[in-house]
């Protein structure tokens, strides 16, 4: 109940690794909005350091403050890739950080469902040349899965706070066995013949 009342006012961030043809490893970071799902892939960096990553949030920070969203709260985990400067930008903008527990990706369950979704139907299925056609991939990707998305929500009155999805029932099979029938039926109670 709390976070479909406080959805608008939710952020949720993390750092995912893919690597490219050529064997080099890159660092995405991106962030979601709890609210309307909508991801921001906010860069992408073969060596994210302490500079590169308090660049990466002053961007958005200033975004959503020209843009006047009401973002209380930013959920990441605790990478070692974030800088205190990362915590300290997003607090002089009204933001708090919210930290996950120690090994509980659960407690940052949207973003880590959008890096499992993100995977399985892009990075698995494309080969990535280099950083500049990582990023191309991914704000491509963005798009299209924020319509489908949309499509999913206005067809069906599914709740993304739910935890599972509204199904149909399951029809019921008549049994029509006759060893079935006959042990169903059958008198189980001990003989009194003795």
């Amino acid at each position: 109940m709390f976070l479909r009342s406080q959805a608008d006012a939710l952020l949720a961030a993390d750092f995912f690794q893919t690597m490219t043809l050529t064997g080099s490893r890159t660092y995405v970071w991106a962030v979601i909005e709890h609210a309307t799902r909508r991801v921001r892939i906010l860069g992408a960096t073969a060596h994210p350091t302490a500079a590169w990553v308090a660049q990466a949030v002053r961007n958005p920070a200033m975004d959503l403050q020209d843009a006047g969203y009401r973002v209380r709260f930013l959920i990441r985990d605790r990478d070692g890739k974030y800088p205190a400067l990362f915590d300290t930008i997003l607090a002089d903008t009204g933001i708090a950080v919210v930290l996950t527990g120690v090994q509980v990706p659960r407690m940052n369950a949207v973003m880590e469902q959008w890096i499992q979704t993100c995977r399985r139907e892009l990075l698995d299925r494309t080969s990535i040349w280099n950083q500049p056609h990582l990023l191309h991939a991914l704000r491509q990707y963005e798009p299209a899965l924020q319509t489908l998305i949309a499509r999913t929500a206005a067809s069906t009155t599914f709740d993304p706070y739910t935890r599972y999805p509204p199904r149909s029932p399951i029809p019921a099979r008549s049994c029509t066995s006759t060893s079935a029938v006959a042990i169903a039926s059958a008198d189980l109670r001990p003989s009194t013949d003795a």
